[in-house]
């Protein structure tokens, strides 16, 4: 087997791409290439199941598992104990230095849905946590400042993309290699020994499982690396991301599938809302109001947090909620108000029994971490408070016609606006994009951090609405010429004032929108399509550059 890289080679990209990591590679794509392929044609059976009247459920084939009480996944590993706040970004080079002294006591370094797919953010994203473990990443501005990292570091979590999506600047004999395998095996490769060294470990979170199968890949995934490298098995810690519905369903099995690596489970919000939509977007009994009014406190959203706690505090792991994306402003009454909706909601969390729970920008660490040291106090965790109350059936975690709100004019266009304008900087290079939100309510706009998840809840749940004539608050319907009046109008915003390649990039992003909200059926991942024909830049090299015999 032979391994190409067909992306452009930059500065320092050898001390990434060496003969050995590159090996590495391709023994991982041997391995895992084939059952990869397998469970993602799982995954499109299962959704066409739903397609005709089929619903999830408890796994009867697994009730035993479920039923064992004997069961725990592996002690938490070094600087995984006390992860009562959790910082959330892109590995670029700012971010790598401010996440690190962010004071928050974990850093998800995420190659997924906070970083654009381009070869250049990929493998500079490597390079970065091989310099900040090495601590040679201070770095200064063009305007002159200085960033360099503290003596009191968070613990580097790395974030690989999902399953679904492959790396097509390098490939093996002929075809492009799992981007899950290459940001897993280029930081495992460069990174496990290093952490080692620093008193910590190869930490990950896994994104977008749709099933234990998957996580029993990656634990197998985890078993191979360790014993191909010679690092102890067992080493590795992994968190998973509960965020889709298929995977609420069965997460007493994904912990048990990882238990010798299992860190604990996540709840990843705004994924989740969109697996709600993309596998049950045909019906309307879910159907889902504005954005807005899908908080945390409905009930499908409930039960599916409270499920999460009580299944990793009965295992003994940690239980982590969700994102807090608000931007801090220099308005001090904006900030106020935004600020106290964030307190109220770690507040719920922390009540709720979380371990610990997520935030966008570093101006929200204190507000986390003061909510959690009133629960906690000295304790690291809450692991022991087991929530054997909690009783969640399947009814509960579908219960998305008991969701309140309405669909609004203004919810329509801020779906339409935070999804153009995320597309048009995800096909400028940034994976996370400060977008100011469109009020629904009369109030004042605020600036969120947006995501490829965020994005992906806008353009299926516009899709949602025209496919089923959903009703407007205040008369009308939701239709395919509404949407295209409204998304002729934001592009026409974004364009203003820009030069001719923004103004192309623009009309770039209004293409891809209509391509993802606008069809008649609603693609898996917006990201899949865009990648392919937006990000690959291939330059043939004309030349093996690794082989595996």
């Amino acid at each position: 087997m032979s391994v190409e890289i067909t992306g452009p080679w930059r500065e320092r990209y050898e001390e990434v791409l060496t003969p050995k990591a590159l090996d590495f590679l391709v023994a991982l794509d041997r391995e895992f290439a084939a059952r990869r392929v397998a469970l993602l044609d799982t995954r499109r059976a299962r959704r066409a199941r739903y397609a005709t009247g089929q619903l999830p459920q408890f796994l009867p084939e697994t009730a035993h598992v479920r039923a064992d009480p004997s069961w725990r996944v592996a002690p938490p590993a070094p600087g995984l104990l006390d992860r009562r706040v959790e910082i959330t970004g892109p590995p670029d080079r700012k971010m790598t230095v401010n996440a690190l002294n962010s004071g928050a006591q974990v850093w998800l370094a995420d190659f997924e849905d906070a970083t654009a797919p381009t070869w250049r953010n990929i493998i500079e994203g490597q390079l970065n946590l091989i310099d900040a473990l090495d601590r040679r990443i201070d770095f200064r501005t063009a305007e002159g400042k200085r960033y360099a990292l503290g003596e009191r570091l968070a613990t580097i979590v790395v974030r690989p993309r999902g399953w679904h999506l492959v790396e097509k600047h390098i490939v093996v004999d002929g075809r492009p290699v799992s981007a899950t395998l290459v940001d897993f095996g280029l930081y495992f490769f460069h990174c496990a020994q290093r952490q080692l060294d620093a008193g910590r470990g190869p930490y990950f979170y896994l994104p977008k499982l749709e099933s234990h199968r998957e996580a029993r890949l990656w634990n197998e995934v985890f078993v191979f690396a360790q014993q191909h490298l010679g690092i102890p098995v067992g080493t590795i810690r992994a968190t998973v991301l509960i965020e889709t519905i298929t995977a609420a369903f069965e997460m007493e099995e994904i912990l048990y599938e990882l238990r010798e690596h299992a860190a604990g489970l996540n709840a990843g919000r705004w994924d989740y809302i969109f697996s709600i939509i993309k596998n049950f977007g045909d019906r309307p009994e879910f159907v889902l109001p504005d954005r807005a009014e899908v908080t945390m406190a409905v009930p499908f959203m409930r039960a599916y947090t409270e499920l999460l706690v009580r299944t990793c505090h009965r295992r003994g792991a940690h239980a982590i909620g969700g994102m807090a994306a608000f931007i801090p402003s220099r308005d001090p009454k904006l900030n106020e108000a935004a600020l106290a909706k964030v307190r109220a909601d770690k507040e719920r969390e922390a009540g709720d029994g979380f371990d610990g729970s997520w935030v966008a920008h570093p101006g929200l660490v204190p507000v986390c971490r003061d909510v959690f040291d009133v629960v906690l106090g000295d304790r690291p965790h809450q692991i022991d408070r087991r929530r054997d109350d909690v009783q969640v059936t399947a009814d509960d975690l579908l219960a998305v016609d008991r969701t309140p709100g309405r669909v609004t004019p203004a919810g329509l266009r801020a779906n339409v606006a935070v999804a153009l304008r995320y597309f048009d900087a995800w096909l400028g290079g940034t994976g996370a994009a400060a977008i100011a939100t469109r009020p629904t309510d009369g109030g004042v706009a605020v600036n969120l951090m947006e995501d490829a998840a965020t994005a992906e809840i806008a353009r299926c749940q516009v899709w949602q609405w025209i496919h089923h004539a959903t009703p407007l608050a205040g008369g009308g319907v939701v239709t395919a010429d509404l949407v295209r009046s409204i998304v002729e109008e934001e592009v026409a915003e974004l364009r203003a004032g820009r030069p001719a390649s923004g103004r192309d990039r623009a009309a770039a992003a209004a293409e891809l929108f209509e391509r993802h909200a606008l069809a008649e059926d609603l693609t898996d991942f917006f990201t899949v399509d865009a990648y392919a024909r937006h990000l690959v830049t291939v330059v043939p090299r004309g030349g093996v550059l690794g082989a595996v015999s």
